[in-house]
């Protein structure tokens, strides 16, 4: 693709990431076949080769978003399945983050846009501050349809999104630490607890611990890290993300300079796509930040990812459980993890299936089916009848949010992957699975090693 910056522009460094992203862009199309917004609308300004023809002419212009620019970058995703699909390795993951922060800093919003995503920003990265605004929940129940009607359905999009019922006390995250390995010390990690997954599923946490430490692996979750900042990030607010990877790197640092550490562990496949981009995005950092920024990118796990390459012995327990495996988006076409958590359920005896359409976005993606909901209760309806029609015992997903998503559109109970896992090698039955635990054995069935590789 040809652009024309004058060589004013090309001395911001922005300015000169965009223009070589831009030039990589050949104008082939190809990935308007995988994107989720052109599949449901089919305009061309929500595809990808849409979006970087108005992000092209913003930047060339050096104007501030436009209300069609704005409409049509908001309705992205950021599921990266173009990226997945573009045969000229366009990286349009970190053009459209260069957009959004434009879109943010340049200004043009409505007051209650503005309103909105300063709140989501000022709550969903704080556990504390999460856990009480769910106590008051129940309290906008009665003004659902009144916020619909009032055309505020981000509200009533948050209302259904939050839980059903209050949260334990005995489930809350009970902070940092070190859960040390009984047998003999293989390995040492660090885990990153996440923010909403702590408050909604600490379970999730909970169930890593218990298999890495099972395995001889001492787990670290270590004191001052907190929200990866990717949910601020993709909103366009680039300088709190930088602050939250920033506190992370400094408490992972601490923990790193105790003793050798194999990996930083991600159970949230969003959160793993942003920390393996911690490089890229405080590259320009102060001190010695682009360094260790680096450093932490590199040791960067998801917790499949990690686990593949983990002997973790014998599955204690054998199932006919038939699992249809939902892959997020982050974690197939953001970290090109696609087999491994398939290989690993195999393994420890689950019968996994395939989903349809399993490179289509459910409409989670963060905060976008809370600022986008139409859109993305279209696509979760898109993907539980894809779901639906491989006919599971059990759904299981490698990302709180997308959990959280599908959930909402089926009573098909819906676990996260390393749950199972932990299950099959001895851990508790998952939340929700108490029915299905008679069709588990604690005889294991012996397998030729071929056949994990095949439903």
């Amino acid at each position: 693709m040809q652009t024309n910056f004058t060589a004013e522009q090309r001395k911001d460094p922005r300015i000169q990431e965009v223009d070589k992203i831009l030039r990589a862009c050949v104008h082939c199309g190809l990935c308007t076949a995988t994107c989720p917004t052109y599949q449901l609308l089919g305009d061309e300004r929500d595809s990808p080769r849409g979006r970087i023809y108005l992000i092209k002419d913003m930047f060339e212009r050096d104007v501030r978003a436009s209300p069609e620019v704005k409409h049509h970058v908001d309705r992205c995703l950021s599921c990266l399945s173009c990226m997945t699909t573009c045969p000229g390795g366009v990286d349009y993951m970190h053009l459209v983050d260069h957009a959004r922060v434009h879109i943010d800093q340049t200004g043009g919003r409505t007051f209650k846009d503005r309103l909105l995503r300063g709140l989501l920003a000022a709550v969903l990265p704080y556990p504390k501050r999460f856990r009480w605004a769910l106590k008051l929940v129940p309290l906008g129940q009665p003004f659902r349809n009144i916020f619909n009607r009032a055309g505020l359905p981000q509200l009533a999009a948050m209302l259904d999104l939050a839980p059903r019922q209050p949260l334990a006390r005995a489930a809350r995250y009970a902070g940092p630490g070190t859960a040390a390995t009984q047998g003999e010390r293989r390995k040492r990690v660090i885990l990153l607890a996440g923010c909403a997954q702590q408050v909604l599923r600490p379970a999730i946490n909970d169930a890593t611990i218990r298999l890495l430490a099972r395995s001889g692996i001492d787990v670290e979750v270590a004191a001052g890290a907190g929200c990866c900042g990717a949910l601020t990030h993709h909103m366009g607010k680039e300088a709190s993300a930088i602050v939250f990877a920033k506190a992370n790197i400094d408490a992972w640092s601490k923990v790193m300079a105790k003793g050798p550490v194999d990996a930083v562990i991600v159970n949230a496949s969003g959160c793993g796509t942003m920390l393996k981009d911690y490089g890229h995005l405080l590259k320009h950092a102060g001190g010695d930040y682009p360094e260790r920024a680096k450093r932490i990118a590199d040791l960067a796990r998801d917790v499949t990812e990690f686990v593949t390459a983990t002997d973790l012995g014998p599955a204690k327990r054998w199932s006919s459980i038939r699992v249809a495996y939902h892959s997020a988006c982050s974690l197939q076409h953001g970290q090109q993890i696609t087999e491994e958590p398939k290989t690993l359920l195999r393994k420890a005896g689950f019968s996994v299936v395939d989903v349809p359409e399993s490179h289509l976005c459910c409409g989670s993606a963060g905060t976008y089916n809370i600022l986008q909901p139409e859109l993305a209760a279209q696509l979760r309806a898109r993907k539980v009848d894809n779901i639906k029609s491989v006919r599971p015992d059990v759904i299981a997903a490698g990302n709180l949010g997308c959990m959280t998503q599908i959930g909402l559109g089926t009573d098909i109970p819906i676990v996260h992957t390393v749950e199972l896992l932990d299950w099959a090698h001895g851990g508790p039955v998952p939340a929700g699975l108490a029915a299905l635990e008679k069709l588990t054995t604690n005889v294991p069935k012996p397998k030729k090693p071929e056949e994990f590789l095949s439903a």
